[in-house]
């Protein structure tokens, strides 16, 4: 039998730790001190800020599309510096504060047809982005290319509603990453060496657990292996766990982010960033669950990506690579 999707994402993840050059765990008692004092108390209920994303209790499909609408180009964390952000807010809510606005001024989705058509132009007027014949221009066609993936394959195989591509998975998060991994920007898989092929999926993972969130675990938000997700690998996780003193970096990574160089996507570096976080957050699990505390990597994630966004954290660069990933 073929192993699940995050079964293939642990061992991936393990595998490169086991050859990294450029990024290592901190020494296993240090790992236990750490998991065993993190807040799990915040984690009674993880919550969606609705000033920034569109909730519709009484339609459940246009909240659903929302949320797939928006992980579609939840991506471009290593062009955020240049990206011109509403006040007081990073750069990922200010991409959904804007798609929010738009789903408000429509009372609805972006049809699936105008998904398929939508261009760089008319995402920089939607982001509310200025021409910079620069980083700003190519994520504005890098989010049209996106959203014309989701409008095409919404319109080839499930009569044009997000609504619809869900249902199919039959409240499996890991077959709705799979179908979203039909769209390229959403098969987040990396080549570390000639054998070793690793897979991160972390936009299609996310998309389960936002719906989830978003729907109080119900109807379209109901997934039955929500619990076997693993962490979300972006730029951000490996951050807090690094300033954390949990993930060690060596000196040539280390000073190339503090200088705040782009790290190359799909880089070796890049990939053991992403990996390290994820194996980290799986012995921090361990952990907590030989101690009797019951949690999951999704919840570690919830709880990482929210302290990364405290001042303390903020202070200190983070890798940046210009990915459509994360």
């Amino acid at each position: 039998m073929q192993p699940s999707l995050f079964d293939q994402i642990r061992a991936g993840a393990a595998e490169v730790m086991r050859r990294a050059k450029h990024v290592r765990l901190a020494p296993p008692d240090v790992i236990r001190r750490y998991a065993l004092g993190l807040p799990l108390e915040k984690l009674a209920k993880p919550t969606i800020d609705p000033a920034s994303h569109y909730i519709d209790a009484l339609r459940p499909e246009i909240t659903a599309a929302f949320f797939v609408t928006l992980d579609t180009i939840n991506f471009g964390s290593g062009y955020f510096p240049n990206l011109r952000k509403r006040p007081g807010k990073s750069g990922y809510y200010t991409v959904a504060t804007c798609l929010m606005e738009e789903f408000q001024r429509r009372g609805g989705p972006i049809g699936a047809p105008e998904l398929c058509n939508l261009t760089a132009d008319r995402c920089r007027q939607m982001f509310q982005q200025s021409p910079d014949d620069g980083p700003i221009d190519e994520l504005m066609g890098l989010f049209a290319q996106a959203l014309n993936d989701l409008g095409r394959l919404l319109l080839n195989d499930f009569g044009g509603e997000a609504a619809n591509l869900i249902r199919s998975c039959d409240h499996s998060a890991e077959r709705l990453a799979r179908t979203l991994s039909r769209m390229p920007f959403f098969r987040d898989v990396q080549r570390y060496a000639p054998d070793l092929e690793v897979p991160f999926f972390k936009r299609a993972q996310l998309t389960a657990a936002d719906l989830s969130i978003a729907m109080n675990g119900r109807g379209l938000g109901e997934f039955r292996d929500l619990d076997r997700l693993t962490i979300f690998a972006d730029n951000l996780v490996p951050h807090v766990l690094r300033v954390d003193g949990v993930l060690q970096y060596d000196p040539a990574l280390a000073a190339r982010i503090d200088s705040e160089q782009l790290i190359g996507p799909n880089s070796p570096e890049e990939i053991e960033l992403r990996a390290g976080a994820v194996h980290v957050c799986e012995l921090i699990v361990s952990e907590l669950l030989a101690a009797g505390r019951s949690v999951t990597a999704a919840q570690v994630d919830y709880l990482l990506w929210h302290r990364g966004g405290e001042p303390f954290y903020k202070a200190r660069p983070r890798h940046r690579a210009r990915s459509v990933f994360y």
